[in-house]
């Protein structure tokens, strides 16, 4: 498959213009993604950077792309693309409380062998919230991809956490850290209004459903179940 390099023949631009172009868009991704703690970053923010000098409609796609080719073969990160998840429900009283109007964004995921990054690149630190994020979409994994708020809640007290818990010894501000999964784009958040009032839904959304995670939700929650199981067998 040819390189997206070559495409910029069509372009009436500088090879230097070029090189900044790609060059900016890899510094911004690099940089919101460590200022963000790894939102998502809209697509449209990176169309932006290129065509505030640039009026050829094509010019982004094709400077996005190399971007790509240079984050994988320069800095070892993959930048893939999300599309944002609908809600699962069309009910007419749902109401999102996330826009579909920038439908597409992009995250930075290591290429690095997980023991690799383990040793050398992953922050002991922030371990704690690894757990957390895989503990909450666990659970909205086993209650079919979606829960109510309550629902979420009352797990969560059954495993030491409440809702009115701002100095958490290890998360800090508890809402906090569930409202963070949701501007990461694991949860997406919903409310559905019904005849006896509005109910929150917390709902798996596109990085939850994303494949490398997926699977390792269904072999965390698979680890859990085998580990429960000889438990029982034991006692």
């Amino acid at each position: 498959m040819a390189s997206s390099r070559e495409d910029f023949s069509q372009f009436d631009i500088s090879k230097e213009e070029k090189d900044k172009l790609v060059a900016e868009v890899i510094r911004y991704v690099l940089f919101k993604t460590h200022q963000n703690s790894g939102c998502p970053i809209k697509r449209d923010e990176l169309t932006q950077l290129v065509t505030k000098n640039y009026r050829q409609r094509a010019l982004p796609a094709v400077v996005i792309n190399e971007a790509k080719e240079r984050l994988s073969s320069i800095f070892g990160y993959e930048m893939r693309e999300l599309q944002r998840s609908r809600p699962s429900s069309t009910n007419p009283g749902r109401s999102s409380q996330q826009s579909v109007a920038d439908s597409k964004s992009y995250i930075l995921i290591s290429q690095l062998p997980a023991d690799v990054y383990r040793k050398y690149v992953e922050d002991v630190n922030t371990t704690h919230l690894t757990g957390f994020t895989f503990v909450i979409l666990g659970v909205v994994h086993l209650a079919g991809g979606k829960i109510p708020e309550e629902n979420l809640w009352h797990h969560l007290r059954r495993m030491g956490f409440s809702d009115g818990d701002e100095i958490h010894p290890v998360l800090g501000n508890v809402k906090q850290a569930l409202e963070a999964l949701v501007q990461q784009r694991y949860l997406q958040k919903d409310k559905v209004n019904g005849p006896e009032g509005s109910t929150l839904f917390y709902e798996l959304a596109e990085r939850a459903l994303d494949a490398p995670v997926n699977d390792r939700i269904k072999e965390y929650i698979s680890q859990i179940v085998k580990k429960d199981a000889a438990t029982g067998d034991v006692d």
